[in-house]
């Protein structure tokens, strides 16, 4: 297969409003109400929702839930569509009640994120998806309310947005972030990393043995309904930095400057790490610490508790650094609008794209475990200016800036020109 040279992401070389919004015509069909299915993945979650935020509809959110069965046998069961996990799930159990084998089968029948953190927009409630029931709804409001937006993340959520477009198409515009691999011309928009293309580019090719490209990248160029980004999209905008800067005022403001906040994720197959990172990162934190007033860090679900271990036991007592407990409230918003500087592992792209976003000085750790996409979305941050190595040898107090990722401000933008080819726009 030819290698091929992907386009910029949006917004690169400046952000104008183009001149489809700002004709004398107006459209009289208003898009005022978003639809959100998630898969209980506050990352996956956080991205559909950072663009609902960008196109300025988080006040008219309905959110939904792709639930899958879990415990038991249904661990191993997780590769299978959604729609099949579930018939196999109720077959099982039948099959098995009341036997000396329904332990090793049941397990919770469907599994609740709560609506706390990845949420975040004052919902009460998360339902349970059902495409069929969200196509009734924008059809028989369709005259009242306007056309639905339709904003899906994950693998999970691909069969219920297809559905729902195919069902239909002329009262929704179906937003699909990540990218599905196949049939894109299921959705309106396929919103995805351009990393995610790797695999077809000429450095991919020579890197990426031929049998595994099939299983990780999409098979053929992006097309005119794929928009791509630099990192993931995410909710840590202006606004909800500004917001969070207040709630944190009391205890972030009074702490020694400059603050080094350390996020800390974990190994994907993409990324694999141990112990050996965490080492590392204790020996560089604490070579840069007579240039920092103050250190906190945060551990993500991800982190392994050997690696959280021997960090929390190293810094324990330390009386510059501070590691959060993990109990409520989270202080990653307010860890963001206050921080100085950041020091991010290499395998967490959510964590990456927020603290980009906010232009300080973001230092990462861990990129010479990472290959394939992971590798080329670390060069395209380096490149851009925007990220330096961890090394240790750093000198915190002296601050540099870049222009900051704004992914899902650009994503917005080309969603509300695809919507106007429509002849609607965006209220």
């Amino acid at each position: 297969m030819r290698p091929i040279r992907l386009p910029e992401p949006p917004g690169v070389g400046g952000m104008e409003t183009p001149e489809i919004f700002t004709g004398a015509a107006a459209a009289t069909v208003v898009v005022r109400r978003a639809v959100v299915i998630g898969n209980g993945s506050p990352g996956a979650e956080n991205q559909c929702l950072g663009l609902v935020r960008a196109l300025g509809l988080a006040d008219h959110l309905t959110l939904y839930r792709v639930t899958r069965p879990q415990g038991g046998i249904n661990e191993w069961l997780h590769f299978l569509p959604v729609s099949l996990h579930k018939l196999i799930d109720q077959v099982l159990r039948q099959f098995f009640r009341n036997t000396r084998l329904a332990p090793v089968v049941e397990g919770r029948k469907h599994y609740r994120v709560p609506n706390g953190g990845s949420v975040g927009v004052g919902l009460s409630s998360v339902l349970e998806a059902d495409a069929k029931k969200i196509v009734a709804v924008a059809r028989d409001t369709f005259e009242k309310e306007g056309p639905t937006l339709i904003v899906t993340c994950g693998w999970d959520t691909i069969s219920y947005s297809s559905s729902i477009r195919h069902l239909a198409s002329g009262n929704v515009f179906v937003i699909q972030i990540q990218h599905p691999r196949s049939r894109l011309d299921r959705f309106d928009l396929v919103v995805t990393p351009r990393h995610d293309y790797y695999a077809l580019t000429a450095g991919g090719q020579e890197e990426i043995p031929r049998l595994f490209r099939r299983w990780i990248t999409p098979q053929e160029p992006p097309g005119r309904n794929v928009v791509l980004t630099v990192g993931a999209l995410h909710q840590a905008d202006s606004a909800a930095l500004r917001l969070a800067a207040i709630a944190w005022h009391d205890e972030l403001a009074p702490l020694p400057k400059p603050l080094l906040i350390v996020n800390i994720g974990g190994p994907t197959r993409n990324c694999k790490y141990g112990v050996d990172l965490a080492r590392q990162l204790i020996a560089s934190t604490y070579n840069v610490l007579d240039s920092c007033g103050s250190v906190r860090v945060s551990f993500s679900r991800r982190t392994p508790r050997k690696v959280s271990d021997i960090i929390s036991k190293e810094f324990a007592g330390h009386p510059k650094i501070y590691i959060w407990d993990g109990e409520e409230p989270n202080p990653h918003m307010g860890h963001l609008a206050w921080a100085d500087a950041f020091v991010v592992t290499a395998d967490s792209i959510s964590m990456l794209s927020e603290a980009c976003s906010t232009g300080k000085p973001v230092y990462v750790i861990g990129t010479e475990y990472c290959k394939w996409k992971f590798s080329a979305f670390h060069k395209t941050l380096r490149e851009r200016g925007v990220v330096r190595p961890f090394t240790g040898l750093e000198d915190i107090s002296n601050s540099w800036s870049y222009p900051p990722l704004n992914d899902a401000i650009e994503v917005a933008t080309r969603v509300r020109e695809a919507i106007a080819e429509r002849g609607w726009s965006v209220g």
